[in-house]
């Protein structure tokens, strides 16, 4: 019995002298509570949205101020009349739109009804339903409190949802799914690749053979380019036929935006298997490093703007965010490429970036 007391305590000492066993029983349980205690939340705060005033009368005045005093909304652009509407739905510069009619105050001393629209982006139809409640919830609760007593207002809502008006999950969770398929896929492929060369031995040809680094790199991503780009045609076509998925936006703008997505997830598996030394690492980090962020931090399945500032700023670094953001704006609101160049922007810049550092890193380990 004292023989195996003192193994384990020697397990223990070995146990705790391993600073990255610790870390992964104490740091990683801790992160990911931490994380996921500030992103899952049902509650949406400072939500984007536009008020269309258009009878600026006492009563409308005060449940303005009174929805945007709830903590939920906030206004982020400036409406004076309805041909704005359109516009700012597809730019994404707000969720939801309130319009309250013409002589609002007036119609409801007088006639004892008066009407308010609520217009809300669908396109992520949890939060349009959401939003939706908040609104007539804060709207029942203000004239409840607010009118005179004994008066019992009849406030009819007219409710209009653009780009998916029968709340389908499937325009939400198929962009998001594609998103996630591609971004993990394409790099796993990749990240193996140059890692199975080292574990084989096999890089000592790559040493000695007279091509360049870009050009080692290109070699090991084009076949998965392909590979890729079908995999992502089948993705789509499931979508679309058997989940009905609309297509809106252009074919050509659609595909060239996965193309580029694939490219930029094959450049980060190259620079995942510049730094792993094994398959099984390299395996590990894409699986672990990409997966977890793309769910949380790409605005799939909870909205960015809910999350703490440190999450918000930190996702901006994740490829996913602006490739979902594009993506669901083509295949929903069937916008040009007017709407998404900035997102193509940021996703080109990255893969530049990712290309260069494999590039370099890759340069350093033939060097070595």
């Amino acid at each position: 019995m004292n023989r195996f007391i003192a193994f384990v305590r020697k397990e223990f000492k070995h146990l705790l002298r391993d600073y990255r066993t610790v870390l992964i029983i104490f740091g990683i349980p801790i992160a990911q509570l931490l994380l996921f205690g500030h992103v899952i939340t049902t509650e949406i705060k400072d939500a984007e949205v536009g008020i269309l005033d258009l009878s600026r009368d006492e009563v409308s005045t005060k449940l303005t101020q009174k929805l945007l005093g709830s903590g939920y909304f906030k206004v982020s652009e400036d409406i004076h009349n309805v041909n704005q509407i359109e516009n700012l739905f597809r730019k994404g510069k707000i969720r939801e739109l309130i319009v309250l009619e013409e002589n609002f105050g007036n119609k409801l001393r007088r006639e004892g009804k008066a009407q308010i629209q609520i217009i809300t982006d669908a396109s992520d139809p949890n939060t349009a339903g959401i939003l939706s409640n908040y609104t007539q919830s804060i709207v029942a609760r203000f004239f409840s409190e607010e009118m005179a007593p004994g008066l019992k207002p009849l406030i009819q809502v007219d409710q209009r949802m653009f780009y998916n008006e029968e709340l389908r999950s499937a325009n939400m969770f198929v962009p998001g799914t594609i998103a996630l398929i591609l971004m993990l896929i394409s790099a796993l492929m990749t990240s193996i690749s140059i890692a199975r060369e080292k574990e084989l031995g096999t890089m000592e040809i790559l040493l000695v053979s007279p091509l360049r680094p870009l050009q080692i790199i290109m070699g090991k991503v084009v076949p998965y380019l392909v590979l890729s780009v079908i995999m992502a045609v089948v993705i789509i076509g499931v979508g679309f036929f058997i989940f009905h998925v609309p297509i809106r936006g252009s074919l050509i703008l659609l595909f060239g935006l996965l193309t580029l997505f694939i490219l930029l997830a094959l450049a980060l598996g190259i620079l995942i298997s510049t730094v792993a030394k094994t398959q099984q690492v390299a395996m590990l980090i894409s699986l672990v490093g990409l997966m977890l962020p793309t769910m949380l931090l790409s605005g799939f399945i909870f909205p960015i703007e809910n999350m703490p500032k440190a999450l918000q700023y930190l996702s901006i670094a994740m490829p996913p965010r602006w490739f979902l953001a594009a993506l669901k704006d083509i295949m929903l609101k069937g916008v040009g490429l007017a709407y998404v160049w900035d997102e193509i922007l940021i996703l080109t810049g990255m893969l530049i970036g990712f290309t260069l550092i494999s590039v370099r890193k890759f340069q350093i380990r033939l060097e070595s």
